[in-house]
């Protein structure tokens, strides 16, 4: 393609993203400093017309983007721009004092729907993925003990265990430094190979005790828990998108479904992804755009974030806003844990 027929595939997708009305060989001579007349304009969109780029809804001289278009539009035309400083400050206040892992995922999921004023969905960091970051142990009662595990992606697992035998705050001590020493920044799948052999350090009183307590770290670090998956935003569906008003039930029935809404995130990377309307694997979507990023500091993303809305749909801000949020929600999980 040419330059002149890309720059006038910008300019029908910015005036019909933010109109709403297909748009004509004037407006864009009009609001667009390209150079030429509506006519050039014309001859130009009569062949991003062959090429299924745009299209005309009706028997107005307007057209629109087809899919393909917005594809070509996204993949040669947008950017994923830094946020401005207000826009980053914003975030930023938005998330600071989150307590704890919910906490931190609900701002998070609500902050997204309210910059991108599309449906935001936000997967909780995955334990599998996981390494570990710190283990604690509390001493209750002499034959009662916590277990905490924190991992890596923020995530917290601990478990009351009830001890055969008595321990004393020396001798869990020094367990507890043992473990550390022995875990820490491993993943959660090797816990179990890497605390072989901590039992034997121990006289035989203690050995029942400190094995049940081993026995309590393992079953957590291989436990798959459900995964789970945040929305917010449902009702912008309906608000700013009238296309929707014969499709919205499919969507709001599929965006109900917890495993459509992991799938959805499934192959979310370490980079922006985009899928547009007939690209969704899931059929009651197609009317849709899907815009996504994995978050996390591991080398595969602890978790995964991302916006749904029209095909109709301010990709450039859309993105930037995605990226943004999933590359602060990554740093803050780090930091705060």
């Amino acid at each position: 393609m040419q330059d002149r027929q890309l720059e006038i595939l910008r300019a029908i997708v910015d005036e019909y993203v933010a109109t709403e009305e297909p748009v004509g060989s004037k407006i864009i001579a009009q609001r667009h400093s390209l150079g030429v007349s509506p006519a050039t304009i014309r001859n130009e969109m009569a062949i991003l017309e062959e090429a299924g780029l745009i299209t005309q809804p009706h028997t107005s001289a307007g057209r629109i983007p087809t899919n393909l278009g917005y594809r070509v539009f996204v993949d040669k035309l947008t950017d994923v721009k830094p946020l401005s400083t207000p826009e980053r400050k914003a975030i930023e206040t938005f998330l600071e004092g989150a307590l704890d892992l919910d906490d931190i995922v609900t701002r998070t999921v609500k902050l997204l729907a309210q910059i991108t004023k599309q449906v935001a969905v936000v997967q909780y960091p995955s334990l599998t993925k996981s390494r570990v970051r710190h283990l604690e142990l509390v001493l209750l009662h002499p034959s009662r003990a916590m277990l905490i595990l924190i991992t890596d992606t923020g995530r917290v697992e601990q478990r009351i265990i009830e001890l055969p035998f008595d321990i004393s705050e020396a001798s869990l001590a020094v367990l507890h430094g043992q473990i550390n020493s022995a875990i820490v920044g491993h993943p959660l799948s090797s816990v179990a190979s890497q605390v072989d052999g901590i039992i034997s350090a121990f006289n035989e009183l203690e050995r029942n005790s400190v094995a049940v307590i081993i026995a309590s770290l393992i079953e957590v670090a291989v436990e798959r828990s459900e995964e789970k998956v945040a929305l917010a935003g449902t009702a912008n569906l309906a608000r700013s998108n009238p296309e929707f008003t014969q499709t919205i039930h499919p969507i709001l029935e599929a965006l109900e479904e917890q495993v459509v809404l992991l799938r959805l995130l499934a192959d979310a990377g370490s980079s922006v992804q985009v899928r547009i309307g007939d690209e969704q694997n899931e059929k009651s979507l197609i009317s849709t755009s899907l815009v996504t990023m994995g978050y996390g500091s591991n080398d595969a993303s602890a978790g995964a974030l991302g916006i749904l809305g029209p095909t109709r749909m301010d990709y450039a801000s859309s993105m930037a806003a995605v990226h943004a949020v999933a590359r602060y929600i990554g740093h803050f999980l780090n930091e705060a844990h």
